[in-house]
């Protein structure tokens, strides 16, 4: 190998730092996130005798929507940061999740998509909750936006099957 393509290949897997600052930014997203899930939960509790119980659904599952998106960008962060800049290096750590390390990339896609889905289904659960609130068209476009969610992940874990059933059906003796 000479001297030129040894250098850019070094340069090339070097740059693989150049992510670290964008899952860096991830766990800032999360603190932020963490001030508005604290916002919302002072919120419901100081109306807890006096909003209705549709409030107090809707302030939950705000909640409960926040603590989606943030595991969702706990599992991106992870999962990216070992994929493509470096391994983390906590050992066998009581507290490390099982799945740390075992996430590829098709894993984390499915695993994003599901993440959305279960978003989006939070946001429409929240929006027929307060149905009076919308109108047809804003509910129909709440609807055709969660199944367009559903039918992609369905399609993005097709696609994986189909992809995976490839892989064995060539490894496979003739």
């Amino acid at each position: 190998m000479n001297p030129l393509e040894k250098t850019v290949e070094s340069l090339i897997f070097r740059s693989r730092w150049l992510l670290a600052p964008f899952f860096i930014g991830l766990l800032v997203a999360i603190i932020a996130l963490l001030v508005k899930f604290a916002k919302e939960l002072i919120h419901l509790m100081a109306g807890l005798f006096t909003s209705s119980a549709e409030e107090a659904i809707v302030s939950i599952l705000t909640l409960v929507d926040t603590a989606l998106i943030a595991s969702l960008l706990l599992i991106i962060t992870f999962s990216g940061y070992e994929n493509f800049v470096s391994k983390l290096s906590v050992g066998e750590h009581e507290d490390r999740p099982a799945w740390m390390g075992k996430v590829g990339f098709s894993d984390l896609k499915l695993k994003l998509i599901g993440a959305i889905v279960a978003i989006s289904a939070v946001e429409l659960l929240k929006a027929f909750i307060n149905v009076h609130q919308l109108t047809n068209e804003q509910l129909a476009w709440k609807v055709g936006i969660h199944l367009t969610f559903v039918v992609s992940g369905v399609l993005f874990a097709v696609t994986d099957w189909i992809a995976e059933k490839g892989k064995h059906k060539d490894e496979s003796p003739h």
